[in-house]
């Protein structure tokens, strides 16, 4: 279905918007591969990359390096584009533990997973878009270069019905097992479908909504969209087409095929262990796979069907697999014909390149001791070169670009300018020698006015020891790593915003995608020691956390001036001058951020949740532990609880509990 990318947004570009979204929108218009948009924090960036697809009118994919980032990209082009299809597309896991084998060990590590529900319907509902329509725009993370069915298998795997048509009711049931939904005639829930009478009912797994068919013996009567919980009718229909219920689903003949082929390398595999003198390992091999291949011949699906992606997709050993990005249209000519927004790209085109790795590492071993089959070795991420060729027009977004990212640029446009008129801050370089002293003084400074400061530091340890220093002269402050739990960490984030207390100090994990508006001084502790924590992107990336606040400053303790400081001071010191300059030409006074508290980290605010969303520890004062029965209610509470989170895609929160579910389970009472 074709329809226009259409803008819906209450304010137009301000500042050097509309440079970037012209200048960037020829380059993709002219064919320019790759190009960069270097804008800074709180400058805009999400709504020029919504200016630039509405202007090029291209389906578009935006890759974040994390859940959290992209639920919040994808909120806002949901908000941005609400008559077009804007998808989410990321690890449908709450909880995941890869299959693995440590052979120093002898430990075999079987997959453990908790499945989201509702971001298993969305991947789902992605790929439904693509199939369907061209104006989209998908939020993924790096699960986008991960396998899936080939495009035309899952073009063909569908079931379609018509008002008026005459069908065979017992073929088409069957075709529905064959799209893996199962049959329940009591219960009509995600995924199934069931009889009643003269009336069929269906709840695609990709859908907030069911269908409902009514049949005058072989003669479909009437199609409507119905809710699945109260039957409401929503819509009256003269076509539906049912997509599968999963993203691994194979035509029946095609399972058959590949069943000799996988019994052809279990005989290979099983003489090459033998050959080897691993007995044990081959006939675990043997045993494995021949239980694997039943399931597949009575059901046509099994646990870890991905295992044999490549042989039921009948690709060549080593060749890539189908992924996402084979699911967006192609130009005439055969090219990729999407548009790519690559954000936080200094870290996300990293974490794409080291995907395919990691996971070869890991099934190796598997392969090896006779826990699956080489084919395993095919159910891979892309590789880097081969997730390059299935890019269009691609677009890198960040702050602080890599090398990587401008060298292949055709253009790199800088976005500079905030519409607030806010400024990159002031920054000092300070000796270290004397600097609680000074850090003391600065920070009371900013507690009289009613503002925040950050302080970070290089270690936990430091960390915490600083914050026991500063809480002995009086202050209130408190501290933040990766130690202290997920849920507490946002908790102190909101409580540092609403003024509970005055410092946090912390180690690296306030640099990309938190807005702290009220902290208006960072002090860098250690600022010339070499490193990741010290490099010019992770100082660039900390500077720009007080550019929230108009009274913004930076202090960098130091003996020296690293080669990494001298850039990102001469960095920001350019900025600087470029938005004061603006400031001056167009009369604007740059103004304090102002942004609701409960929108920090994309959390809702208590207020908001609903009534049942007990917090951890009111449930656990509600059970005794010791007694089972208690502890296995309390299991079930949590587990409903951690589910509505990630329904909500508050995944933070979600993994928290998680992890007291966790704990819990290993007692014993």
């Amino acid at each position: 279905m074709r329809r226009a990318f259409e803008l819906a947004a209450p304010f137009s570009p301000a500042g050097d918007q509309g440079d970037a979204i012209t200048a960037l929108t020829a380059g993709v218009k002219a064919g320019d591969t790759y190009q960069t948009l270097q804008g800074v924090t709180g400058s805009g960036k999400t709504f020029t990359m919504a200016k630039i697809i509405e202007a090029v009118q291209m389906p578009t994919l935006i890759i974040s390096h994390n859940k959290t980032l992209a639920a919040q990209l994808f909120r806002e082009f949901r908000s941005f584009f609400p008559h077009n299809a804007v998808e989410y597309f990321v690890s449908y896991y709450d909880y995941y533990q890869p299959e693995a084998y440590v052979a120093s060990r002898d430990l075999y590590i079987e997959k453990d997973a908790s499945v989201n529900d509702e971001i298993d319907r969305l991947r789902l509902s992605a790929t439904r878009s693509l199939m369907e329509r061209e104006d989209v725009i998908i939020l993924a993370t790096v699960s986008c270069i991960y396998g899936l069915a080939t495009p035309e298998l899952y073009r063909q795997m569908t079931a379609s019905f018509s008002r008026g048509e005459t069908i065979d009711v017992e073929a088409l049931i069957r075709r529905f097992v064959e799209l893996q939904y199962e049959r329940n005639d009591a219960v009509l829930e995600r995924g199934r479908f069931r009889r009643r009478g003269d009336t069929l009912e269906i709840y695609p797994a990709y859908l907030e909504e069911a269908y409902r068919v009514d049949l005058d013996w072989d003669r479909i009567e009437r199609i409507r969209r119905v809710h699945p919980l109260s039957g409401e009718v929503l819509e009256e229909l003269d076509r539906a087409v049912i997509y599968p219920a999963k993203q691994f689903v194979m035509p029946q003949e095609r399972i058959h095929a590949a069943l000799e082929r996988i019994k052809s390398e279990l005989a290979e595999g099983y003489e090459s262990l033998k050959t080897q003198g691993k007995d044990l390992e081959a006939e675990r091999l043997k045993t494995r796979v021949e239980y694997d291949m039943e399931m597949l011949a009575e059901v046509g699906y099994c646990s870890g069907i991905e295992n044999y992606s490549a042989v039921l997709a009948g690709r060549a050993p080593g060749s890539a697999p189908d992924t996402l990005l084979d699911y967006f249209p192609k130009t005439d000519q055969g090219a990729p014909g999407h548009l790519t927004f690559i954000d936080e790209s200094h870290v996300t085109l990293p974490q794409l390149g080291a995907m395919y790795a990691g996971d070869r590492s890991r099934k190796t071993n598997l392969v090896d001791y006779g826990f699956r089959l080489p084919c395993a070795l095919d159910n891979r991420p892309l590789r880097y070169e081969e997730f390059v060729q299935r890019l269009g027009p691609a677009i890198f977004v960040s702050a602080t670009p890599g090398k990587s990212e401008t060298d292949q640029s055709t253009r790199v446009v800088p976005q500079l300018i905030r519409p607030t008129g806010l400024l990159d801050p002031e920054i000092e370089v300070r000796p270290s020698e004397g600097q609680m002293e000074d850090i003391y003084a600065e920070v009371r400074l900013r507690i009289r006015a009613g503002e925040r400061s950050l302080i970070l530091t290089l270690t936990k340890k430091m960390a915490e020891d600083l914050t026991d220093y500063l809480s002995g002269l009086g202050l209130k402050v408190r501290y933040i790593h990766s130690e202290v739990e997920t849920i507490e960490r946002v908790e102190i984030l909101t409580q540092l915003r609403q003024g509970t207390f005055d410092i946090l100090v912390g180690i690296n994990l306030l640099r990309e995608g938190i807005d702290l508006p009220e902290v208006s001084f960072i002090a860098i502790l250690d600022a010339d020691k070499i490193g990741f924590l010290r490099s010019r992107t992770s100082l660039v990336q900390i500077i720009g956390r007080a550019a929230r606040n108009a009274a913004g400053k930076v202090v960098m303790y130091a003996d020296r001036r690293s080669e990494a400081m001298e850039v990102a001071i001469a960095e920001t010191s350019r900025r600087r001058e470029i938005q004061m300059a603006y400031n001056r030409a167009h009369n604007i006074t740059p103004q304090t951020v102002k942004k609701a508290i409960a929108d920090i980290l994309v959390r809702r605010a208590a207020e908001e949740k609903d009534a049942a969303a007990l917090s951890i520890e009111v449930l656990k004062q509600s059970y005794n532990l010791l007694i089972p029965s208690q502890r296995k209610q309390l299991i079930a509470a949590l587990n409903k609880e951690m589910l509505e989170h990630a329904k909500k895609l508050e995944f933070e929160q979600a993994a928290a509990i998680r992890d007291e579910i966790q704990q819990i389970t290993e007692m014993r009472g």
